[in-house]
Formats: structure tokens, C-alpha cells, sequence
């Protein structure tokens, strides 16, 4: 066991004492106003037509709610549209990966209706197959690189630091002594407050025999490699596998981590020299199904649920101590995957497999109680259910089926 996997007496101090602070309702105070726009990144089923990203209006005020008004193509297809950021940055530039071709985009959203896209790449600082974009305090992207290759085969990627144009200004491969070959850098949390990043360690390529039940802790300020810690399991005993997305919390400073085997996580110490993870919660799952994407809102984690399968609120408030505040059950097939928050907390997108590999919802979401409630206005005139189904034809002339993934709101 190596150092940065020590949980001592010293760690386990700090997480009680964590355990009792309670995250304040209101701590980020988020915009009034409604988003009027959702943009979702979007693979086409037809090989011979480019993924695009598309553009729906969702103004309550304008007779055109749920309405389709503009798509923006890429030079090409069959790039496994993916990851996009998690929110819209304040400089309106959107980062998006297609996982499947390790090429990535950027889209320029000042024109809120009429998106344009201004760059893409593919390898950087010789890594590939960029997974998540983080906004840092500066402006600039934090992307997690699964792997990086050289003359010796495939190796565990790292981090990458880009301005909003996608020109590589620093980078910090994922190697040391204590770094598995199986680990990749997957998703994370920027945490300011501490001079860290906690990343997670999943790869994609389920192939993979590696469990990937560690998180690492970076130095914000160095992008140094400090820690690989392993999270210890629960009841089940593989809780803790397949670590999926760190999220900060409200207070600025703690941090919780997802697995897709459906753990919680409640971090502590990531600042010091012996940082440790808790199990605080769990949720159920079904054989193939897989916890995903959480957002945090005030002091609500909200996640995906897939053996429900539906969309659930926890009040953590207690951080140490969650409790279920709603569950928004969906429609039978449904696999929710990816989830992101307008930035008012009023509605929440949902994307994902099943009977919604095609389809996109909304969901209504208080931010007061932490309930939740599909949106029964998102869709089209004529359409007898929520939500709207992408299945062409397109403004930009394609006529495939559209396979959503990452989306995001607009800014207020």
C-alpha cells in the first residue's frame, strides 16, 4: 500500500469532523432568469451524414416551446458524439468530444440561436481520447485524456490545460509508480478553495479488466499528480468500482464522487497528505444498468438511476448523511445517462439509451424542496408524449436519425 493510498486515523478524523458540517442552503446563488436556449450534441445514425449539434427553444414565452429551430454539422460523421462541459461558460465556447474518432469540438454559442463552430483537434500533448472538459477559475478548459501512447504501446493519459480557443497551455501526463496501467483519467472536480482537482478513473473501453475503484488528487496550481487513492467497498463489495464523477459541493470545499456501481462517496482531507473517501449512500442496480451523471444544486445531488429507472434528489445538506428528497420514475425502457442543470436549478435535460436513444427530456426541478417532475410542455405539436424525438429530417439537409448525449443550457 502505498502512501497515497493510507487512510489513517488522521484522515478518518477529518471526515468526522466533515461529517457534521452541514453544506448551506444558498452558498452559490444561482441567476434568476430562464434559460432560452438547450443545445444538445448529437450523433447521426446515417454513416454518410455528419454528427451536429442542435438547437431547441425553450422560451415559456413564445409559442415556440420545445421547437427545433437550428442545427450546426461538423465535417464529419461517425465520431461517437460524447462529452460536452456540464454547464455553458461564461465566455459561450463549447467544448464537445466525439469519443469514438478522439476528435473534439468547439463551438462558439454568442449567437444563442445560431451556433457556429470555430475549431477542432484531436491529440493533445500527446495524449488522445479527451473525456471531460472542466472550466478553471482563469477561463481556460481542463480536459481528462484517457490514454497516451508512445514507441511502448498505451498508457494511463492525463490532464491537459487548453485556452477557450483549444491552444494547449500546460499538461501533466497520469504516470508515477503508484499509477496502474489499467487506470484513465475519466472525469473531475476543480476545487479552487484547495489548490486540487479530483479526478475519477474509468476507462471506456469496457474491455478493460481494471476495476478502477480509485480517484486521484492533483494541485490545481502545478497540475502535480499527488495521490491514488482506493475507495474501500461497501456491503456488496464493488461499490466502490468504476469511479465516475467528483462534484464540489456548495461550501466550496467537499467533495462527493459517483460510481457507475451506484456508490455515493463523501470525500475528506484531499488537502492534505492522507486523503480518504466514505461510503454515504447507495443506490439499486440491475445487471447492465449503471449509475451516471449527477449535478449538484445548492444542496441537492441529483443523479440517474437506471434499474428505477428514473432521475433521484438527495437533500446533503449533511453531506455524511444523505436523504432522498423526490424520484422521477420514467417510462419503462428507459436508460437516463447524462443529465445537466439549467443554470436558475429550474429544469434539468436528460439523455441517454434504451427507448431514450433517440429522445431528449426535461425535467422540472425545485430547488426549494428538491422535487422533481417531468416536463410535460417539451414536445413537439403533434407529439402524443413528452419530450422530443430526433429522428429527422435536419435543417442542415440530413435526413438519419439523431443519437443525443452530452447538452447543455444556455446562459441567462
Amino acid at each position: 500500500m502505498t502512501a497515497g493510498q493510507t487512510r489513517t486515523g488522521a484522515a478518518l478524523a477529518v471526515l468526522l469532523l466533515l461529517s457534521g458540517c452541514a453544506v448551506s442552503r444558498g452558498a452559490v446563488p444561482a441567476p434568476s432568469q430562464d434559460s432560452k436556449y438547450l443545445y444538445v450534441w448529437t450523433g447521426s445514425s446515417d454513416s454518410t451524414a455528419p454528427d451536429f449539434l442542435a438547437v431547441f427553444d425553450i422560451r415559456a414565452d413564445t409559442g415556440r416551446y420545445g421547437a427545433l429551430i437550428s442545427t450546426v454539422p461538423v465535417g464529419s460523421g461517425n465520431n461517437g458524439p460524447h462529452h460536452t462541459e456540464h454547464e455553458l461558460a461564461a465566455d459561450r465556447q463549447l467544448f464537445a468530444n466525439g469519443f469514438r474518432s478522439g476528435k473534439s469540438f468547439i463551438f462558439d454559442l454568442r449567437d444563442e440561436a445560431r451556433p457556429r463552430i470555430v475549431r477542432e483537434f484531436a491529440d493533445q500533448a500527446g495524449m488522445s481520447h479527451p473525456h471531460s472538459f472542466l472550466r478553471l477559475p482563469n477561463g481556460n478548459v481542463l480536459a481528462t485524456f484517457q490514454m497516451r501512447h508512445d514507441a511502448s504501446g498505451m498508457h494511463p493519459g492525463g490532464l491537459v490545460e487548453m485556452t477557450p480557443a483549444g491552444v494547449v497551455v500546460r499538461s501533466s501526463p497520469d504516470a508515477g509508480p503508484d499509477v496502474p496501467e489499467g487506470l484513465r483519467a475519466y472525469s473531475g472536480a476543480i476545487v479552487p478553495a484547495l489548490d486540487r482537482i479530483v479526478t475519477s478513473t474509468t476507462d471506456m473501453d469496457d474491455t478493460n479488466p481494471y476495476r478502477a475503484n480509485q480517484v486521484q488528487i492533483w494541485r490545481l496550481s502545478n497540475l502535480e499528480l499527488l495521490h491514488t487513492i482506493t475507495l474501500p467497498p461497501g456491503p456488496l463489495g464493488d461499490e466502490s468500482d468504476y469511479t465516475a464523477e467528483p462534484r464540489l459541493l456548495a461550501d466550496g470545499r467537499a467533495v462527493m464522487v459517483s460510481t457507475f456501481n451506484c456508490g455515493l462517496y463523501l470525500l475528506a482531507g484531499i488537502e492534505g497528505d492522507q486523503p480518504a473517501g466514505r461510503l454515504v449512500a447507495t443506490f439499486p442496480r440491475k445487471k447492465d444498468t449503471y449509475c451516471a451523471i449527477p449535478v449538484v444544486a445548492g444542496s441537492y445531488w441529483i443523479t440517474t438511476v437506471p434499474s428505477y429507472p428514473g432521475i433521484v434528489s438527495l437533500d446533503i445538506s449533511d453531506p455524511a448523511h444523505p436523504r432522498e428528497a423526490s424520484r422521477l420514475i420514467l417510462g419503462a425502457g428507459d436508460v437516463p445517462h447524462w443529465i445537466a442543470l439549467e443554470p436558475n436549478h429550474r429544469r434539468l435535460v436528460i439523455t441517454g439509451y434504451g427507448q431514450l436513444a433517440n429522445r431528449v427530456l426535461l425535467a422540472k426541478f425545485n430547488p426549494a424542496t428538491g422535487a422533481l417532475a417531468l416536463d410535460e410542455r417539451f414536445r413537439p405539436p403533434t407529439a402524443t408524449r413528452p419530450g422530443f424525438d430526433l429522428l429527422g429530417p435536419w435543417p442542415h439537409g440530413a435526413k438519419g436519425a439523431g443519437k443525443p448525449h452530452g447538452a447543455v443550457f444556455s446562459r441567462p
